[in-house]
């Protein structure tokens, strides 16, 4: 054996084991801040309804089992075992799940305008699996049915939008229900006041987010570290000092005595106890961030024991003292420690909330790049963790929401009635998209999947009966808000599609355009001229409406369409995919732009120098006969030994004014072209992009009319504009107005 080889196995091993302990506890101020903030209000909103105490433990018995067990199913068993390893190369989520499907198994709508990602080296890695008869069969069903198809993207947006109401829902639970923590030590106290000093907080938390998470992240961590030894603590005196007798309710007989003495007054309190669970599909949403083998560490070694030593400590606790039951949390802590467990209980849900806010920003985003959400600012707060993101306009929406569902509801036993409901119809969402992953991405046997859907899908189904049960106790929030935001985002993406396939339809053909040159009498100033569009090949309408009217274009033209692909992120060396439009002489480009839905976009310069030293390199290799080309864009391209070879071989730079990133024109042989880029480099750079009317057809429908010109007329208006979104400076662009009829 190498001694050596052995001793570079044990210390990459060791920084493997340190980096992967380092990520599990940063997770703790990311993903589990909502989950360990539970414990505040599970057994406080349970006992709310119709449930109540009798003299003997069966009810309290019986409740900790079901926490028990749905802590043990859900969580640890299903995300920790089952569902993070259905990540998108890394990512998790909804979305992630659906690129999985959309890419693996061809299922999406999202792509269908787009350019194929087969491409994408870094997604298409893995060996094939052999087919299945199930996926088979599967496949023949979605392709033969569009409509299922239709049926699974809007099955993906209503786990989004209960998803965006986690994130109104949240701050409003967890902080009212720490902030009501002062009321044991005044009774007093009107609830007035701690309504408004909620409000207070949350005001200063989401006015907060424009910081970011990046500076005070390390932070988080220690504060739940924290409240999860405080929690456990006292969960460990209290089970030892009331009522050890409590630790035999982990038998699952007690959950069948509950239900047999309960009934439906047991069935009615899962609306309660469903509440145990909040924040488990983080987990999932933020594995990004982190690694499979960190989050699960974080949870099985730390949360997990931690949450059920709370659970049974407060229920021994309350077996001790029933009259305590709306304040049993803050009862069952011992005085001497009171206002220390408060202030880390208050600070535990400002960090919950925080995590929420961050995922709804994450989601958002993803929705948006994707088209199924109108355009919005977004703001990356962090140049090393892209997670990090801060959205204004989501920002300001989610707390004027979150202060109207605390001034509404001013109870948590009725907020918590509609953030049950949210919880488990995210969850129902992810077993049904894991189904449809196990058997036609993992190609695994079906009666797998089935045991899968029957044993996790059944008892989410029994919780969220419990919880439609309660919609006209403050269970209609979510799905009114869910029905709004899903119908903004079918609009949103129909009106997109719309307008696509309009300009798909109507492109113009470059020959066409060229004949017309002599009587249009098209002359060519100098410059570059930047042409955005949707249409991938060939001439926009928006652009031959432009030529018709003012016949001059810029000597040099690139024709860029930016497209978001149904994976996480696209490499450096496959973002950029240029062609040549006619011939030599034309000087015309094609440039199509993928991103992936979790890229990061590149500020206005880097961006507009890349593409330019990307068309540079094209023309250096001599690409000359149409053939796309794909080259990796970097500030500062390393030459090659041929360029120093070649007497022939130059190099130009060209500062940009605004920038000072550099540009490097090099190449053999095709030099007049080169030079050409540069001069029309220094001569400046201009932007087209159209500024368009989408209408429906006279002949249209009413409905189709109701959705096309007033509500995606209306989103369009008020959303941030393309130029803006694209980050174009505004004065270098040129706009075309049209008027489009879909």
């Amino acid at each position: 054996m190498d001694p050596e080889a052995g001793s570079v196995t044990r210390e990459s091993r060791l920084k493997f084991y340190k980096a992967t302990l380092c990520l599990a506890y940063q997770s703790f101020g990311v993903v589990y801040g909502d989950l360990s903030s539970s414990p505040l209000y599970v057994y406080k909103s349970t006992f709310s309804g119709s449930l109540r105490l009798h003299e003997e433990d069966d009810e309290i018995l019986g409740v900790l089992s079901l926490v028990f067990w749905t802590l043990t199913l859900i969580p640890l068993c299903k995300y920790i075992i089952f569902v993070l390893g259905a990540d998108d190369n890394g990512e998790g989520g909804t979305f992630a799940l659906y690129s999985l499907l959309c890419r693996r198994a061809k299922l999406g709508l999202l792509s269908a305008s787009d350019a194929s990602d087969d491409d994408i080296s870094a997604y298409n890695s893995g060996l094939p699996r052999k087919e299945t008869v199930a996926s088979s069969i599967l496949k023949e069903f979605f392709d033969k049915y569009h409509s299922s198809r239709i049926v699974l993207l809007l099955l993906v947006l209503l786990g989004t939008s209960m998803v965006i109401g986690d994130g109104i829902l949240t701050p409003s639970m967890s902080v009212l229900s720490a902030v009501n923590g002062i009321r044991i030590k005044a009774p007093s106290l009107h609830e007035n006041y701690t309504v408004f000093i909620a409000g207070v907080i949350l005001v200063g938390l989401f006015a907060l987010q424009h910081f970011g998470t990046r500076s005070v992240g390390f932070l988080f961590a220690p504060i739940l570290l924290a409240w999860l030894f405080c929690i456990s603590v006292i969960g460990v005196y209290n089970t030892i000092y009331w009522n050890p007798h409590v630790v035999s309710a982990l038998s699952p007989y007690y959950v069948y005595n509950f239900f047999k003495k309960a009934g439906k007054d047991g069935w009615s309190s899962l609306g309660g106890i469903v509440l145990c669970i909040t924040g488990a599909e983080a987990m999932f949403a933020d594995l990004g961030h982190f690694s499979q083998l960190s989050i699960r560490i974080a949870f099985t070694v730390i949360v997990y024991p931690c949450l059920v030593l709370a659970y049974m400590g407060e229920a021994a606790y309350l077996s001790k003292h029933k009259e305590d039951l709306q304040k049993s949390f803050y009862k069952a802590i011992p005085e001497v420690v009171f206002w220390p467990v408060f202030i880390i209980a208050t600070l535990a849900t400002m960090v919950g909330s925080q995590a929420i806010i961050s995922g709804t920003f994450s989601v958002i985003s993803q929705c948006r790049a994707l088209k199924c959400f109108p355009r919005v600012k977004v703001v990356h707060t962090s140049n090393h963790i892209h997670g990090q993101i801060y959205i204004p306009e989501v920002n300001w929406i989610l707390m004027v929401l979150c202060l109207a569902v605390l001034v509404g509801y001013r109870d948590t036993d009725t907020i918590g009635n509609a953030y049950g409901l949210a919880v488990i119809t995210v969850m129902l969402v992810t077993t049904c998209l894991m189904f449809l992953v196990i058997v036609m991405v993992w190609k695994r046997n079906i009666l797998g999947a089935l045991a899968f859907v029957i044993v996790f899908g059944s008892v989410e189904l029994f919780y969220c009966s419990a919880c439609l049960a309660k919609v006209h106790k403050g269970g209609w929030f979510p799905l009114v808000l869910s029905l709004i935001l899903l119908s903004t985002m079918c609009i949103w993406h129909y009106g997109t599609l719309k307008k696509q396939a309009y300009e798909l339809n109507n492109r113009v053909c470059l020959d066409m355009l060229l004949s017309m040159g002599t009587n249009l009498g098209i002359n060519r100033v100098p410059g570059i001229g930047l042409i955005y569009s949707n249409v991938a090949t060939g001439v926009p309408p928006m652009f031959a409406h432009f030529v018709t009217n003012f016949p001059a274009f810029h000597r040099i033209l690139v024709f860029v369409t930016v497209q978001s692909l149904t994976v996480p992120k696209v490499p450096a060396n496959q973002r950029f995919v240029i062609s040549r439009i006619g011939p030599t002489e034309f000087r015309l480009f094609q440039c199509v732009v993928r991103y992936g839905y979790k890229d990061q976009r590149n500020d206005t310069h880097d961006f507009e120098n890349h593409l330019i030293e990307t068309v540079a390199e094209f023309l250096r290799n001599g690409n000359n006969d149409g053939e796309a080309f794909r080259w990796e864009t970097t500030n500062q391209q390393q030459s090659s030994p041929s360029d120093d070879v070649t007497a022939s071989s130059f190099e130009n730079v060209v500062s940009s004014e605004s920038s000072k990133k550099t540009v490097r024109f090099r190449g053999v042989g095709c030099s007049k072209e080169l030079e050409d880029l540069r001069e029309a480099r220094e001569s400046g750079l201009a932007y087209m992009m159209g500024s368009t009317c989408v209408l429906a057809c006279d002949t249209s429908s009413y409905l189709k009319k109701f959705a096309i010109n007033i509500v995606y007329g209306f989103l369009r208006q008020n959303c941030r504009h393309p130029a803006i979104a694209l980050g174009v400076p505004h004065t270098s662009l040129i706009e075309v107005g049209m008027v489009y009829r879909v």
